[in-house]
């Protein structure tokens, strides 16, 4: 273990180590791409075509290319880290080893927003297709009717079970039916190529790049390309990379096998995603489109998320691909098959979100179990049960979820927020990457990634920009959630750390007093309701700004007085994600997809990621060695 003086800080610790070795090792490589590939090929095949074209529309192609690009490079910054460190829920682990407790909590937590939620969005997708068929599952709107939220519950059930009979019949399951989520969206980009394709749908609504009259973004050129990338489920479809890393605890050969299934999957997903929105896109037949009982103009991308099928009077969000497949006017044997396979594809919409569900499930767990390993959760969280799962921290994730679908229950209205949380934690990928390179040299790598000097940063600056992307209201939602998130580390994890419970439990109590009271006061100065944004109010903003920097500075405060020099580099080396947090908030607001733009399109990105940027570098100055990675180092050496 190490000494202060050589760089290992005192109470970093892992408490999941034991319980880490209780875990069945039983993936193997082709179970742990599945896992992966499971994860991104699920709901955001279904709906995500529709909705990045009303945002992009014939540019939208483009967003998915954009996205992949980005999101290999934050691969790769996990594929190295998860085959030196796999273990089970191990992206929230990471953070707590690179940088202490005070930026692992924050990571944790956030990422914890969007794992526990996703379980809930697969089996709003799966019920919102099938309401093509039961129109009483769903409203017009595409929001779940009670009887459809409670025909979502029976699934999240259905989820838990698959995940508590164990690891072994997860994986194999989950092969088994990612064969199927693989091929069905495959061949129907084939089928709509061959026999239903309209070229001329790619320029409609003023060309290649949409008038920002016809686009569901409000921009004009290159910018409703990146504003589709967070809001329209591009993102949120790539980031089931990850499961590969978050049941890596639990492969046979992980430091082999994890960078096989990360960069494999992702792969396989941006050429598959692209084809899907060039199939979904050319199969756009106008003139069986209708918006209260008018057609639609051709190429006006916006009115698809609001316009019904004038064969079958359903909402085109119900079911994008098959209600191509079922309005189409093919006649002959072609109508068969057409026919035939929109049947195919109800199927498909119970089967691909289903298996993402219960792969997220799973991941949720893990995530909970992660939480409970860096010591800000009780232990009872690390329990493994008979089937070799953590089974606390999986009747917790299937709980969290069901009180998710209750007020988002609609597909689209979760994503935006999921996406930009999930990406938030993955601003560690690069900084972890680097940071470990130097203060733990002597880590055993499997998979190393060339250039890590050149691919940690750009890691670091394209999850952040995802972020930047995703707008204003969604950066507010997420700080808000962000800060939420103070009591129970005062309430709980604080503690450990060594202030004393009476202050902890009061710093709790006033943090969410003051988040809530302040974020209400601000929603309600600021938002109008009938235009559904933010409108410029710069003294309401100034004041909630800072109200929560104050807030922050007090806690901050409060917890060095009453920790050790030990827990005092923890503060410090979390300094530079609090700063973070407020600077690419407040540049939100005055760039070009804020309330008050002051600094355009494509100027606001470039501050943006100069400031992603400067902040990966202060990340990695301020990463230390701790005792929690002595102890993996220690476990890995030869006998």
């Amino acid at each position: 273990m190490a000494k202060e003086g050589e760089g290992g800080v005192k109470g970093i610790k892992d408490y999941g180590t034991v319980s880490d070795r209780q875990l069945r090792r039983a993936l193997n490589k082709w179970e742990l791409l599945f896992l992966s590939l499971g994860g991104v090929i699920g709901s955001g095949w279904l709906f995500g075509s529709l909705y990045t074209a009303a945002y992009a529309g014939g540019a939208g192609v483009l967003s998915w290319i954009v996205a992949g690009i980005l999101i290999i490079f934050i691969g790769l910054a996990y594929a190295e880290i998860g085959a030196a460190i796999p273990k089970s829920g191990g992206i929230v682990r990471y953070p707590h080893y690179t940088h202490g407790g005070v930026t692992g909590y924050i990571v944790t937590w956030t990422y914890f927003l969007s794992a526990a939620s996703v379980p809930a969005i697969e089996a709003t997708a799966a019920i919102t297709y099938l309401s093509a068929l039961v129109p009483a599952l769903a409203y017009p709107d595409g929001v779940l009717t009670p009887l459809g939220i409670i025909s979502a519950y029976i699934l999240l059930v259905l989820f838990f079970l698959l995940q508590y009979a164990g690891v072994n019949w997860t994986g194999k399951v989950t092969h088994f039916v990612g064969w199927w989520k693989l091929i069905i969206p495959s061949l129907t980009v084939v089928i709509l190529l061959a026999f239903y394709f309209h070229p001329s749908n790619f320029t409609l609504g003023g060309g290649f790049f949409p008038a920002a009259s016809m686009n569901a973004s409000g921009l004009s050129g290159f910018g409703p390309v990146l504003f589709a990338i967070p809001t329209t489920g591009v993102i949120f479809s790539y980031l089931g990379f990850r499961q590969a890393v978050e049941y890596g605890g639990e492969g046979k050969n992980p430091q082999k096998d994890i960078p096989f299934a990360v960069l494999g999957s992702l792969l396989i997903g941006i050429a598959l995603y692209t084809l899907l929105q060039v199939a979904y896109t050319g199969g756009i037949d106008w003139s069986n489109i209708v918006y209260n009982g008018k057609p639609v103009v051709p190429g006006n991308w916006t009115a698809l998320q609001y316009s019904n099928s004038s064969v079958t009077g359903v909402p085109l969000t119900s079911g994008p691909f098959y209600e191509i497949f079922k309005s189409a006017p093919i006649v002959g044997a072609i109508l068969s098959l057409f026919a035939v396979w929109s049947i195919i594809l109800l199927i498909d919409a119970v089967i691909s979100p289903s298996g993402t569900g219960w792969i997220y499930t799973g991941t949720a767990g893990r995530t909970i179990y992660g939480f409970a390993s860096n010591g800000y959760l009780p232990g009872l969280f690390l329990k493994v049960g008979k089937t070799k799962v953590p089974v606390f921290s999986l009747i917790a994730a299937t709980i969290i979820a069901a009180i998710f679908m209750l007020p988002f229950p609609s597909w689209e209205s979760l994503v935006g927020f999921i996406s930009s949380a999930t990406v938030f934690t993955y601003v560690m990928g690069g900084i972890g990457l680097e940071t470990l390179r130097k203060t733990a040299p002597d880590l055993k790598r499997k998979f190393v990634v060339p250039g890590a000097k050149i691919i940690a940063p750009i890691a670091t600056a394209a999850a952040g920009l995802i972020v930047y992307w995703s707008s204003y209201e969604t950066l507010f939602y997420l700080v808000v959630a962000i800060f939420i998130g103070l009591p129970i580390f005062f309430g709980y994890y604080a503690t450990r750390l060594g202030m004393p419970k009476l202050y902890s439990y009061i710093l709790g109590v006033i943090d969410i007093a003051v988040v809530l009271a302040s974020s209400f006061m601000y929603y309600f100065a600021a938002y109008n309701i009938s235009a559904k944004a933010f409108t410029n109010n710069l003294t309401a903003f100034a004041i909630y700004i800072l109200i929560i920097l104050a807030l922050i500075i007090f806690n901050v405060t409060m917890l060095w007085n009453f920790t050790s020099a030990d827990v005092k580099k923890e503060i410090k080396s979390s300094l530079w994600l609090l700063a973070l947090i407020f600077a690419i908030f407040i540049l939100s607001y005055f760039g070009s997809l804020g309330p008050d733009t002051i600094i355009a399109f494509p100027y606001d990105v470039i501050i943006a990621a100069v400031i992603f940027l400067i902040f990966h570098y202060a990340a990695v100055k301020s990463g230390f060695r701790t005792d929690a990675i002595e102890e993996i180092i220690e476990q890995t050496k030869e006998p």
